[in-house]
């Protein structure tokens, strides 16, 4: 399946999953107090199949599967007969109304944590936290290549994406940090990451990278994979050739060589570079010549191109049993949905730039594809973060919105009778406006993040 096709049909499964199990929170709690159920509708539009059950409601799925709804009897919308107006939404008391409206969010916040937790019973394949090569504010407060991060602050890593989800956040607010390692010979230690000392501004995306930190798996090894003609290595390093050691430096990577060659051309003098080839270990002189990059900027160059080969395989597991995994979705849940509302505050503060905090649908469609390549546990991950996403958003206090009619509930609660129809038709234009703004926002960031940059 290509990639446009597959981020379809994964949009359209992630989104079905998500709306239905909303709705559904509706729909079953309102049944539950008595109101009548017009329609309940996976998707927005004309209906591409429809059924009526024998309660009276309509099932369907519509064309536009972009959302979904619950119609119930209400008298604000229309005629009721006489008999059935005790099973109007209207007639119910502010305490039922409060129940069914938020039974819609509830169930995304459920789900999530049930999706979480066939995640960890399926078990989601990583990498493991070993850090590759080290340098800037990393490297100066005492991480090294070869460590293995053990845990960030209070949080447990023990795959690199924990490290990653663990490491954005503090970034983000730049404070400092500590962070638990083991390193290659086995001994623990604790060292002070100074994520204060950051740049006033950064590419969030690039958060990691702009601590200094890469991990072990993307690493490209010292392999020779085409040596420029009338460069430096011509005649001296052939295709395939491992190099092992530069200058009497031990090389563990592809990184390496560049800055042992800035050194060794700066001295001006051959250096004996060591190498595997074919089975036999050689050791062979070599000088760095002076070439140009991209930009006109001189440096010391071997004139040799890397042999990038494809990643490792995975050699981590995040998994729980059955049981354990229960207090470990939990707890996963509420650290996801206490870092969203943190990334909200950031958003709202200027903290965090908009555009990588608001996803459209192109962006999710994206991800949701990639996540599914992965594995199961992978996209059960990223569908339990946008349940949660979800859940969290209707939730938020905005007219039309189901935590804007939460909003109007508890004023009624407070003044001892409902709002006025004119301050909540207000509030419905306000509402629109909010999530029309919100919707331009995640439609210019699939813009600028997926077709510009």
């Amino acid at each position: 399946m290509g990639e446009l096709l597959g981020s379809i049909w994964w949009l359209i499964v992630s989104l079905g999953v998500l709306v239905t199990f909303h709705e559904f929170g509706h729909y079953w709690v309102a049944r539950r107090c008595g109101v009548k159920v017009l329609r309940f509708s996976v998707g927005f539009g004309k209906p591409l199949w429809m059924r009526r059950g024998r309660d009276g409601t309509e099932y369907a799925i519509a064309a536009i599967p972009l959302g979904g709804y619950v119609k119930m009897l209400d008298e604000r919308e229309g005629d009721v007969a006489p008999a059935e107006a005790a099973q109007a939404f209207n007639r119910q008391s502010v305490f039922r109304r409060i129940a069914i409206v938020a039974a819609g969010p509830i169930a995304n916040l459920l789900l999530c944590v049930a999706l979480l937790w066939a995640m960890f019973v399926v078990g989601r394949p990583d990498y493991a936290p070993v850090l590759g090569q080290v340098e800037g504010i990393a490297a100066e407060a005492g991480l090294e290549r070869g460590d293995t991060v053990l845990a960030v602050g209070e949080r447990a890593t023990p795959t690199w994406s924990e490290v990653q989800m663990a490491l954005l956040p503090a970034a983000l607010d730049r404070v400092a940090v500590p962070v638990a390692i083991r390193d290659a010979a086995g001994g623990e230690r604790t060292v002070d990451l100074p994520l204060d000392r950051l740049p006033a501004e950064f590419d969030e995306r690039r958060a990691i990278e702009v601590i200094g930190l890469s991990p072990r798996h993307m690493e490209v090894p010292a392999v020779v994979g085409r040596v420029v003609p009338d460069s430096a290595a011509a005649d001296v390093l052939m295709e395939g050739d491992r190099i092992t050691a530069f200058d009497g430096a031990r090389v563990d990577g592809w990184d390496d060589i560049g800055l042992l060659a800035q050194a060794v051309g700066e001295r001006g003098q051959p250096a004996m570079i060591e190498v595997e080839r074919q089975g036999e270990r050689l050791a062979l002189e070599i000088l760095p010549r002076r070439m140009q990059d991209d930009t006109g900027t001189d440096y010391w160059a071997l004139g040799i191109a890397s042999a990038r080969p494809a990643l490792p395989e995975k050699d981590a597991l995040l998994r729980h049993g059955p049981l354990e995994a229960v207090p470990a979705a939990v707890h996963e849940g509420l650290h996801q949905a206490g870092e969203l509302l943190d990334m909200i505050g950031r958003a709202f503060t200027g903290r965090v730039a908009v555009e990588n905090t608001v996803a459209g649908p192109v962006t999710i469609a994206r991800a949701a594809n990639a996540y599914a390549d992965q594995g199961l546990a992978w996209y059960l991950s990223l569908l339990a973060l946008l349940s949660l996403s979800l859940g969290i958003l209707n939730l938020l206090p905005i007219p039309i919105l189901d935590g804007g009619h939460l909003l109007y509930y508890l004023i009624e609660l407070v003044k001892g009778s409902p709002v006025s129809d004119r301050v909540m038709a207000a509030g419905q234009y306000v509402g629109l406006a909010l999530i029309a703004g919100l919707m331009g926002l995640a439609f210019y960031n699939d813009i600028v993040n997926n077709l510009v940059r």
